[in-house]
């Protein structure tokens, strides 16, 4: 069993609550419950800003990254008032999408992050959702890039993974473990951690 690695990409103004999920879901699977799954944090500055202002230190920059050292991407949505698609859309992260989805990874998103899905082509004629409520809004506007939208807390298309708000992320990065051990392992660990 090889070590796995996931990518989680904290684009500028990131929300906390949907980027922590990848963190602390993965991280009781590796020291509770000896997965070797290791998390790395990304972003286009060593230090990113999320949308409520609390700074993180990211692992790596994105020039650094090799796709083929990861199994997964995990995209914390974040608010475009604050400058989320400044960075989301940016050439060289739809690029680093690309490569994750035409190397057959996992890509694991929250609520708009999966904008920057939409924005790279990777979603075309695929399941897909993102926020649901203010009259479908943003739905609407991922349907733009091609995009079949499902409202839907959670969708699957093959590799991957959308959901519609705040309250999906645990979920989220659930349905990420299970993609990345089994549906047994990630049962026992959402039980160890009172889902």
């Amino acid at each position: 069993m090889h070590n796995k690695k996931v990518l989680v990409f904290l684009a500028k103004a990131f929300e906390t609550m949907e980027f922590c999920v990848f963190i602390d879901v993965l991280g009781w699977a590796r020291v509770d419950y000896g997965h070797d799954i290791f998390v790395d944090t990304c972003g286009f500055t060593d230090k990113v800003i999320s949308t409520f202002n609390v700074p993180i230190i990211v692992d790596k920059t994105i020039e650094e990254i090799n796709v083929d050292e990861y199994d997964a991407l995990a995209i914390p949505g974040g608010f475009g008032e604050f400058g989320f698609y400044e960075e989301a859309y940016d050439e060289r992260f739809l690029e680093l999408i690309k490569e994750f989805n035409a190397k057959g990874k996992i890509i694991a998103s929250v609520c708009s992050g999966a904008f920057p899905l939409g924005k790279s082509g990777v979603l075309k004629n695929r399941k897909a959702t993102t926020y649901h409520l203010k009259n479908g809004y943003y739905q609407k506007q991922l349907k733009e890039f091609g995009v079949n939208v499902v409202n839907e807390p959670i969708v699957v298309d093959d590799n991957i993974i959308t959901s519609y708000c705040p309250e999906t992320a645990p979920n989220v990065a659930f349905e990420l473990l299970k993609m990345l051990t089994s549906e047994e392992e990630m049962v026992l660990i959402k039980k160890a951690m009172g889902f």
